[in-house]
């Protein structure tokens, strides 16, 4: 796992979302928020990914990723859905947890590490279960943070 993966508190939410283009919308205002990048710029290119073939990556996730010019790092945000809704994953079932990573566009090989780090992650179904069962976005924080510097060290 690269060390350099940005990852605010911020950057989580739990919500009721009913749609994936809705859930690609909500990633981009998380990205917005905490990260400070261009939201339209954001959504415009998780759209534009999206439309080359789902980042629906199975077992209820999703890992909406893309590249853009303005980000400075490899940063995560993190969207735990009420509600399953259909993501056009590869093993047909609906999402409830997104991962959403964006990169700087030059960031080649650590953007595949950063997608590597959080495939692991979500891999895992301990850990998965674990955001599952966070009661706040803060506790899912403090997982997905120990969970990250284990990785890098």
């Amino acid at each position: 796992m690269d060390v350099t993966l940005a990852l605010s508190p911020e950057a989580i939410l739990f919500d009721k979302i009913d749609s994936k283009p809705k859930v690609l919308a909500a990633l981009a205002r998380l990205f917005s928020q905490a990260y400070g990048l261009d939201e339209s710029a954001v959504l415009e290119n998780l759209e534009a990914r999206e439309a080359l073939g789902s980042t629906g990556f199975g077992r209820g996730v999703a890992i909406p990723h893309c590249r853009i010019k303005d980000a400075r790092r490899p940063s995560l945000a993190l969207i735990r859905l009420e509600q399953p809704i259909d993501f056009a994953a590869a093993d047909a079932l609906p999402v409830t947890l997104v991962c959403g990573l964006v990169s700087p566009e030059n960031a080649g090989a650590t953007h595949l590490h950063a997608l590597a780090a959080i495939s692991r992650l979500t891999r895992d179904e301990a850990k998965l279960q674990m955001l599952a069962d966070a009661p706040t976005t803060e506790a899912a924080y403090a997982l997905l943070t120990h969970q990250f510097e284990r990785d890098a060290a």
